[in-house]
């Protein structure tokens, strides 16, 4: 008998020698001495046709991979402006199996194609068959904020298969013994979050995240990428000093909201907005080590 994971014999499928594109992406990078610009934007937000003229644009104007979030009606570390572009998106018919379309728009726009969602959406799509529809996409590799390696056997066997990256997450509390942990099990690069608790802009980012890039190279990780908080060129300039890569959220979905924080902004002008903020953090990245 076969399925999705067999052979047409019946034998199990062995592991992927496919190279990791955001492994790829870092190589290429370091030799020109400059971190990553990762970006995020849940995907649907404000609907899903908007949202893929967003990603491109975040493509266009010097985003280098993007994080293609999923939204989930009951997010753990979201703040308040992502969660209000989730439940936007989640109203104007977003689903799991739309997400697809994202992952081929950035692909084609000559970005690396990330999703970070929730485990429990990929869980219920069925993590054989997400890690199917991902790879035949274009994508590169999943960002899981609430999955620890330890409790990731079927992502990291269906990864393997799939030639995909495993993105796990870390903290200024995580023991040195986990940040080991994270490192050998990873795939990609290690996301350090610049400080505990929940999404959002910061008017300042203390040293902190740079220990924790240093703890976490040390752990054996080879790339790591800081998020959480940055949402200005000169912050992000600060994090692309030390770090391979420079993670925003916030500072890019606020663009496209009004300034009430609970509703879309006009698409072309969101558009015009989200274009001249990804522009100004990428000057502030491609500086960095100037």
């Amino acid at each position: 008998m076969t399925n999705a994971t067999t052979t047409p014999s019946g034998q199990p499928l062995g592991i992927s020698h496919k190279p990791s594109a955001t492994e790829a992406m870092f190589d290429t990078l370091r030799g020109q001495n400059r971190p990553a610009f990762i970006g995020y934007l849940p995907y649907g937000f404000p609907n899903p046709d908007v949202s893929l003229d967003a990603l491109r644009t975040m493509v266009e104007h010097g985003v280098d991979a993007v994080e293609i979030g999923l939204p989930y009606s009951d997010p753990v570390m979201d703040g308040p402006v992502i969660q209000a572009a989730s439940s936007i998106a989640l109203r104007s018919g977003e689903t799991i199996k739309r997400v697809f379309e994202a992952v081929e728009a950035v692909a084609n726009a000559g970005g690396v194609p990330l999703v970070m969602s929730y485990w429990n959406l990929i869980y219920h799509y069925g993590v054989e068959r997400f890690a199917t529809d991902f790879e035949n996409a274009g994508g590169a590799g999943l960002i899981t904020p609430d999955l620890i390696p330890d409790e990731a056997g079927e992502w990291i066997e269906a990864s393997d298969r799939h030639g995909l990256d495993r993105i796990f997450l870390v903290s200024p509390d995580s023991a040195d013994e986990r940040l080991v942990t994270v490192a050998r099990n990873a795939r990609g690069f290690v996301y350090a979050a610049a400080r505990m608790g929940v999404t959002g802009e910061r008017a300042s980012i203390d040293a902190s995240p740079e220990v924790l890039v240093d703890r976490t190279r040390r752990a054996g990780a080879r790339n790591v990428c800081v998020g959480i908080g940055v949402s200005t060129a000169e912050q992000a300039a600060k994090v692309g000093s030390y770090a391979d890569g420079v993670i925003v959220g916030s500072a890019l979905v606020h663009t496209l909201l009004n300034d009430d924080n609970r509703t879309a902004r006009d698409a072309s002008e969101g558009l015009k907005l989200l274009a001249a903020k990804t522009d100004e953090l990428a000057e502030g990245v491609r500086g960095a080590r100037n």
